[in-house]
């Protein structure tokens, strides 16, 4: 069997909010690049139509449980079935919502008792993807749209899909690569959007990444811990040595002892645009690259707070060696796309292209 390439991401977003349209898109556009495409059905609405739903089952946890559990098997398989997929080298996973879905529609505490009934921790839960694609449901933005007609599972009154809408994305914050894909344009240019967020993310035509980086006065702990769109992440990021000018990095990345492994190699192309190479990691092969360390430079060790604000996603930065000073920045599908600011965030100056704040110059012993 061959060495495929299999790409897992999940298609949220809020009641009518477009996935079914997007999803035959998906289709037709990564066909075209090459990409044996497969989709790993919506569990709930698989077992609403089947007569199993939170009405039905004694109580909302119960549904919650068995339709985790489904989702997760539903993954699992359709991931074994792709390895065996011939004459396609990459293989695009679109999961049609993901298990942090359920954490919208529970209360916290039973979301964490159905993980532990699965033995996951969130930080498999959600990092698990590759990345996420969220779209706004259409009740915030594009009101005259929205309508149960069209999903026999549906039933949310558009003050409720507003709500669910808010939570999606929520749950989702913390995720490595999650994007939203708002109702600024009109339906077929918020299609074309998602497809373009999904190209970049793959790398088609060559994985390009558009990032904005700013130093900020420190910011208020208090305020991030406790947005409810902000998640904590802690992050442990060591250089390995390179034989050209490729920047080669591993990184452990999770929460409370539950951790994902990746390795990054950057190449610079222009000053905010560099070609980003990622893969995914196990523990053990973590461990083996460790060995390979750049001794000239130092582990980073940061804490990352994720945060969606009007539907962006910054990244802000806490190093331990700073007391007064912290790091934004934001991924971009193109290099004039707008950045709102949250009022809160104190801009001192814009440090993309300086070279003293990247983590590769911090790690440097002197």
């Amino acid at each position: 069997m061959n060495e495929k390439k299999i790409t897992k991401i999940v298609l949220t977003g809020g009641p009518c909010a477009g996935k079914t349209t997007a999803l035959s898109r998906i289709q037709n556009s990564f066909s075209k690049l090459g990409y044996y495409v497969i989709f790993v059905p919506e569990a709930a609405t698989e077992l609403i139509t089947a007569g199993i739903s939170p009405t039905t089952l004694k109580t909302n946890m119960i549904f919650q449980k068995f339709l985790m559990k489904l989702q997760l098997e539903h993954e699992k398989l359709y991931y074994e079935a792709a390895k065996y997929v011939e004459g396609f080298d990459k293989i695009l996973l679109v999961c049609d919502r993901g298990l942090m879905d359920s954490k919208a529609y529970m209360i916290e505490g039973d979301f964490y008792q159905a993980l532990a009934h699965l033995y996951l921790h969130i930080t498999e839960a959600r990092d698990e993807y590759d990345a996420v694609f969220h779209l706004v449901t259409a009740a915030k933005g594009a009101e005259e749209f929205y309508t149960l007609s069209n999903n026999k599972a549906r039933t949310e009154s558009i003050d409720k899909a507003r709500y669910l809408d808010n939570k999606l994305i929520s749950t989702w914050t913390g995720h490595p690569h999650l994007r939203v894909i708002d109702n600024s344009t009109d339906f077929e240019n918020k299609m074309k959007r998602l497809i373009c967020e999904i190209s970049s993310f793959l790398g088609e035509p060559q994985p390009y990444e558009i990032e904005r980086k700013f130093l900020i006065s420190y910011p208020n702990i208090s305020i991030l811990e406790n947005n409810s769109n902000c998640r904590r992440i802690e992050i442990i990021q060591t250089y390995l040595k390179s034989d050209n000018e490729d920047e080669i990095r591993v990184r452990q990345r999770g929460e409370n002892g539950h951790y994902i492994y990746y390795k990054t190699i950057k190449r610079k192309v222009t000053d905010t645009k560099r070609i980003e190479l990622e893969e995914r990691l196990s523990k053990d092969e973590y461990l083996t690259l460790l060995m390979d360390a750049d001794t000239n430079k130092r582990q980073i060790r940061k804490t990352r707070y994720c945060l969606t604000f009007e539907n962006q996603y910054f990244e802000i930065d806490i190093y331990p060696f700073w007391n007064d000073k912290a790091i934004i920045e934001i991924e971009l599908s193109n290099e004039n796309e707008k950045i709102v600011f949250p009022e809160w965030v104190e801009i001192i100056k814009e440090v993309t292209d300086d070279d003293n704040y990247k983590n590769a110059s911090l790690a440097k012993i002197n």
